[in-house]
């Protein structure tokens, strides 16, 4: 019994963990810190909420089938416990599977923009913090072949100050 409560405990870690991930704007990877990002100025056209499905990696798949599998094998003898514990390892690998799906799905927005140029762009991104309306300039923030919008800073906003000039010699 506690082997069979282990497992289940290890199965609801990974589950958890799957469900963990995220693509929102408002969370960057670390991949993203420090590395200099392409920025274009573009204006929003419209907006609409979209669902980005979840994944399927197989994590979830494996730790119901772990999960039923055990716990199907401790019912009735050996005989049984064997049928059973094969029945369990299938039916825990689809509830695995559609958990994992479901936990990592995420409620997201198609924003299409369009460029100084006169291109249009479509972007889909996580809902984050930030809300974006018609008519309103945003920035497109590319990176390592990622794209993220965000509000640009308001006319007249400060400019940033310029570094310090050294006066050594070079």
């Amino acid at each position: 019994m506690a082997r069979t409560l282990n497992i289940l405990a290890l199965a609801a870690a990974f589950a958890l963990a799957a469900g963990c991930a995220t693509t929102s704007p408002d969370v960057l990877s670390r991949g993203d810190a420090q590395r200099m990002s392409n920025v274009t100025d573009a204006v929003v056209l419209s907006t609409r909420p979209v669902v980005v499905d979840g994944t399927q990696s197989g994590i979830g798949a494996t730790s119901g089938a772990v999960v039923g599998g055990v716990a199907g094998s401790s019912v009735g003898g050996r005989r049984e416990a064997i049928a059973v514990g094969v029945i369990g390892a299938v039916v825990g690998g689809v509830i695995g599977n559609v958990t994992e799906r479901l936990t990592t799905r995420e409620d997201a927005l198609e924003i299409l923009v369009q460029l100084r140029n006169g291109e249009r762009r479509a972007i889909v991104q996580a809902k984050g913090a930030e809300t974006f309306a018609p008519g309103e300039p945003v920035l497109l923030i590319a990176s390592g072949g990622r794209v993220r919008v965000m509000k640009a800073p308001a006319p007249g906003a400060p400019p940033v100050p310029a570094a310090p000039q050294s006066d050594r010699p070079g």
